[in-house]
């Protein structure tokens, strides 16, 4: 019978690229993101046994890793320019397809490109972003719909920018 952080560890492999993509929409930054990860991951091999229930593993994980990138965030005092954001977004290997419609998530304010990106991109249920996040279901349907409207506007703009440009 497996122990809890055997069941991490397992969790961990099984799970990290999409652990790293999360890490790299938060931080912007290739290796930034990668020591995001290794924090994350040392933090919850020192708490796994204060997890009461293994069902919720991953939510669990996920809140230490928006915490961890907070923090990292705050320490680091980082100021990315949108035009250096987007050129690493176009250099790195991530698996995101339709890189205007990413660059136009990378815009959002971090709150709705969080729920986003933990929406669409990890296909999590509103029930495990409200428990990540730590906040109210009815808060999180809110924010997420806010943010749709918001990316409908922006890609509206785009639309009308590109028009303008073929004329």
């Amino acid at each position: 019978m497996k122990n809890k952080k055997d069941k991490f560890k397992e969790y961990i492999t099984s799970n990290i690229d999409k652990i790293y993509r999360f890490a790299f929409t938060y931080i912007k930054n290739e290796y930034d993101a990668e020591d995001v990860v290794s924090e994350s991951v040392r933090k919850g091999l020192e708490a796994i046994e204060s997890l009461k229930n293994e069902e919720y593993m991953g939510t669990w994980f996920y809140r230490i890793m928006i915490n961890t990138a907070n923090t990292y965030l705050k320490s680091k005092s980082k100021v990315t320019y949108l035009d250096e954001a987007l050129e690493e977004t176009m250099s790195s290997q991530d698996e995101y397809h339709d890189v205007d419609l990413y660059n136009l998530i990378m815009r959002l304010d971090k709150k709705y490109r969080t729920l986003i990106v933990l929406r669409f991109y990890e296909d999590m249920t509103l029930e495990q972003i409200s428990t990540i996040l730590d906040e109210n279901i009815n808060t999180v349907k809110t924010r997420l719909y806010k943010a749709l409207d918001i990316l409908k506007q922006n890609i509206k703009k785009e639309e009308q920018v590109d028009e303008r440009f073929r004329s």
